[in-house]
């Protein structure tokens, strides 16, 4: 595919589909080929997301393997899964053999046990073999997990005409080489070097001299989460994986960590929805409500408090009706000034820019609570005198009530996805229905009780 081509600009269109769904239905392979290869991998999943299983699995069987290898890796998850149920063991083989060692053991990791082995059984390439073999050993969550076996090392004994030589033979198994990885005698990571500085280098010198030893990596068993932390602090495309000796074992370069930080931003969304699980649209019902239900039914019991608590108050009506007018800005209120506090809190949390004293952000929420209670509480004392008729105690009353949510709800806001991630739970749990819910029943209850302090129902 030509370096043209891969930047035409693709747009999936009605037309498109249906010309590629002729070509498969009158089995026009020419035709078919023809059409599709012009296209880049990623666009050709594209297409095939939207075409049946059969006719996704016609035009996979017809492409080269070295093509539709990269095509599986970009397909919808679930359609992938389809895809390789309806491949054949060796089927599969063809196409990992033509991946990177990471995306193939991806990719034969959400293969069922006993069809895995009979796929791995099938790769004929012994090397490959083995290296995913070793891969699959590693959690998906950690660096051992994420890193690729594929990259460039040099001795810090060669020189730089030996390096040259020697590279070329690493680099052809390579996609891309972002940094050469500098060890010693027993392949302990102890440097770094990059082609420019290689270029530049007399032939003579000696790779200890030119490599740069201040390199960063990461450990295998490091979790997911942190090598993301890492390599976004350091604006780095690749990082070196090592063990506990510090022996270069692989790489993992930013098309994986892009692949995590998607998959953990829809992971911590849906938690921020009240959804757990990592559920999709189009999970069957009973998936869909295992992931929902839990949080409903907070939601559910949330509720019942505040319904208890307003049924508590209920001899307040009879004297101040005016009072169960504002019970749904003062529950909005409470909800929205919570999730937004947690939010920016949980998203520090995930950007390690959390820092300093809980003590000072909370008293830097309390002031910001303070601010936008009393913004907010000018306005409505306006509209509740001037639209509803209040009196000046009920007007007061509200005003003061509605400040005091508000600075009540940015500090839990703040407070619990802090104290949950001090205890290591993931702090996305906290801007779902769990902080809308706490904020709805406590807003209320200090709703009628500074009512019933000031008006003395």
């Amino acid at each position: 595919m030509s370096e043209e081509n891969e930047n035409i600009q693709f747009e999936l269109t009605d037309e498109l589909l249906d010309q590629v769904r002729q070509l498969v239905e009158k089995q026009s392979n020419k035709e078919l080929h023809k059409l599709l290869e012009d296209f880049h991998y990623a666009d050709i999943a594209e297409i095939l997301d939207e075409l049946n299983l059969e006719e996704a699995i016609y035009v996979i069987k017809l492409l080269d393997s070295e093509t539709t290898a990269d095509i599986l890796m970009e397909l919808d998850e679930d359609n992938r899964e389809k895809v390789l149920r309806n491949l054949s063991a060796k089927e599969i083989a063809e196409e990992v053999e033509e991946l990177d060692t990471d995306d193939a053991a991806d990719i034969i990791a959400e293969l069922p046990e006993e069809r895995r082995q009979e796929v791995i059984s099938n790769i004929e390439d012994e090397a490959h073999k083995a290296i995913i073999r070793e891969l699959l050993l590693y959690d998906e969550d950690t660096a051992g997990g994420l890193m690729a076996k594929e990259l460039v090392k040099v001795y810090e004994t060669w020189t730089v005409a030996g390096c040259m030589r020697r590279i070329r033979g690493q680099a052809k198994d390579v996609t891309r080489v972002h940094s050469i990885y500098v060890v010693d005698k027993n392949n302990r990571l102890i440097g770094r070097l990059s082609l420019k500085d290689l270029i530049t280098a007399k032939s003579d010198q000696k790779i200890a001299e030119i490599s740069n030893s201040n390199v960063d990596s990461v450990n295998v068993h490091d979790e997911a989460e942190d090598v993301v932390r890492i390599m976004q602090k350091y604006d780095l495309e690749a990082i070196p994986v090592v063990d506990d000796n510090q022996v270069l074992l692989g790489r993992i370069t930013i098309d994986d960590i892009v692949d995590v930080m998607k998959e953990e931003a829809e992971k911590d969304y849906q938690l921020a929805a009240g959804i757990t699980g990592g559920v999709e649209a189009d999970d069957n019902i009973f998936q869909l409500t295992k992931a929902r239900l839990p949080w409903l039914l907070i939601g559910m019991f949330g509720g019942i408090g505040a319904a208890s608590i307003i049924n508590g108050f209920s001899d307040a009506f009879l004297k101040f009706p005016i009072l169960l007018i504002f019970i749904p800005l003062i529950q909005a209120t409470a909800g929205n000034v919570g999730v937004q506090s947690s939010a920016i809190v949980v998203q520090g949390l995930a950007n390690d820019t959390i820092d300093g004293k809980i003590l000072s952000r909370l008293f830097k929420e309390f002031i910001l609570g303070l601010v936008n209670g009393l913004a907010i509480s000018i306005i409505v004392l306006g509209i509740s005198h001037f639209i509803f008729h209040t009196t000046y105690l009920e007007s007061l009353t509200i005003c003061i009530a509605l400040i005091t949510v508000i600075i009540m709800a940015a500090l839990i806001g703040t407070f619990i996805p802090i104290f949950l991630d001090k205890r290591g739970i993931d702090a996305a749990v906290a801007t779902g229905p769990f902080i809308t819910t706490s904020n709805d029943v406590f807003g209320i209850f200090i709703y009628f009780l500074i009512a019933k302090l000031i008006l003395g129902f």
